[in-house]
């Protein structure tokens, strides 16, 4: 019996667009089910009663649930091509590691440059500039944060590059004139079809911070 795959998520997600590309990487078919998140599906509500948050992957029925624990599944369970962590137990750690940095560091403070302004918004800019440059230092002058191989920490950040056009936009700077390496590794990714396919259009992105921002009253 054929793996039934389905997919609970949201197109602008960063998070999401993490299991799109670890499925896309070992060629999982699956089905993909777009959330509105201000009227949650009951099958969301079902599957991730303890957050009811996307991404959720439904793996022949049973839910997995927060994004890097995803990823992590979908490599254990399809491990025969492409693998995401490392096979010797202090890289797997390390890639944890920075995957984990990425989860608290990213999301939060590029939240604050697009949702606020004066004083918040460039104390959040240089946050964020501090945390690629960190991030930067790590890739050093590697194709991926792994080495020569597309892996789990290129997975966990990648997906936030399709935000960069955001944050700039809104912040009113250029990430590539702080961290030109890593938007070096930003197209070096975007050459992979797992990760070109699955990332949302930055201007749709945008144009979705906007729409939010207005619903919320946000100048």
């Amino acid at each position: 019996m054929a793996d039934k795959v389905i997919l609970l998520d949201f197109y602008a997600s960063a998070f999401g667009m993490r299991a799109r590309v670890a499925l896309a990487e070992k060629g999982i078919e699956y089905e993909y089910r777009e959330e509105d998140l201000s009227n949650k599906s009951q099958l969301l509500v079902e599957m991730n009663p303890v957050h009811k948050k996307i991404p959720v992957l439904i793996h022949n029925g049973k839910p997995v649930c927060e994004s890097l624990i995803i990823v992590e599944y979908i490599d254990e369970v399809w491990n025969e091509k492409s693998p995401l962590l490392p096979s010797d137990p202090y890289g797997r750690a390390q890639a944890r590691f920075w995957a984990d940095y990425i989860d608290k560091k990213v999301y939060d403070v590029g939240r604050r440059i697009w949702f606020t302004k004066g004083e918040e918004r460039e104390a959040a800019k240089k946050d964020l500039i501090e945390i690629l440059k960190q991030l930067e230092s790590q890739l050093g002058d590697k194709p991926f944060f792994g080495g020569d191989a597309f892996g789990f920490v290129d997975v966990a950040l990648i997906t936030f590059s399709c935000w960069f056009h955001t944050y700039e936009t809104s912040g009113e700077f250029s990430i590539e004139e702080h961290c030109p390496k890593l938007i070096s590794w930003v197209k070096r990714c975007m050459q992979r079809q797992s990760v070109s396919k699955s990332l949302a259009d930055p201007n749709k992105v945008y144009e979705f911070v906007l729409a939010l921002k207005k619903r919320l009253g946000v100048d």
